[in-house]
């Protein structure tokens, strides 16, 4: 069920504020880091990777749905994993599955890539067309398709020298017969998610009516939330969600729009957790 099913106009532009009562999730047989967290449009799987950092291999896993707060472990995905960092997954409803990878960097300066899931097996990976500009030094970071497979959001930075994004802003390419191609109006689309802030880890609703990312402050990261009355409107200005708090990053919303995911990080180890509202 969509969104807009639950939700009416008012309930949309007060989502924010409405999101609270943080839970801890629980990967059943898994005890490592758990970061970027994507919940697959039937509510059967979740997926992540682990620490995303330099000194380690980054991969990703999956877990089956037990409930909203359970999740059973199982294991890595296969197919997809390299000794390259391999992460921030996301899939629409066909079972069309997006990671980002830097396995190719050096020679395509491309991280965008696409293959299918079955049974926890990603085939057919391939870079996605048409997306990446291609220049050494713009990274793509984050990325997430659409449910129904025909817009992918993703994150444009220019990195320095150290391999630091001094800049992150959201943008969207829609479907084309060889890929996809970037769309002209996603910059005034987005022009409140994208500020002088670092702005990435774009979730959308299943009607793509509601926009949840990760913005840095003074305080650090914080996941905030806009909406919008069509996908052909701008969406409008960004409300921090208050009832997030600490280190955290990446939200991912349930299909039903009333749960959102998250990592955060927590004794010094990365974990997930989800806040909850009420439907109207």
């Amino acid at each position: 069920m969509l969104v807009a099913c639950l939700l009416t106009p008012l309930a949309l532009a007060q989502g924010a504020a409405a999101f609270g009562h943080p839970e801890r999730v629980s990967i059943v047989g898994y005890d490592g880091d758990a970061m970027e967290p994507f919940v697959s449009r039937d509510r059967r799987y979740l997926f992540f990777n682990n620490l995303n950092e330099p000194s380690v291999n980054t991969n990703l896993y999956w877990a089956e749905r037990v409930d909203d707060l359970h999740f059973k472990f199982r294991g890595e995905l296969t197919g997809v994993n390299t000794g390259a960092l391999e992460g921030v997954a996301s899939m629409d409803m066909h079972g069309n599955f997006y990671f980002v990878s830097n396995r190719s960097y050096d020679t395509t300066a491309s991280t965008l890539y696409r293959g299918h899931f079955a049974d926890g097996v990603i085939s057919g990976v391939e870079l996605v067309p048409g997306v990446s500009l291609a220049k050494p030094g713009i990274v793509n970071f984050d990325a997430e398709i659409s449910a129904d497979g025909e817009t992918l959001y993703f994150v444009e930075s220019q990195f320095n020298g150290r391999g630091e994004p001094q800049t992150a802003r959201i943008l969207f390419a829609c479907r084309s017969a060889a890929g996809f191609v970037r769309d002209a109006s996603s910059v005034a689309i987005l022009k409140t998610i994208n500020t002088e802030a670092l702005n990435y880890a774009p979730s959308l609703s299943a009607d793509e009516l509601e926009i949840f990312f990760t913005r840095v402050g003074p305080d650090g990261p914080a996941i905030y939330q806009a909406s919008r009355g069509s996908k052909s409107q701008s969406f409008g200005v960004p409300v921090r969600i208050e009832g997030i708090s600490g280190f955290v990053e990446a939200p991912t919303v349930s299909p039903d729009g009333l749960s959102l995911y998250f990592h955060k990080k927590e004794g010094g180890h990365f974990v997930l957790y989800r806040v909850t509202r009420k439907a109207i």
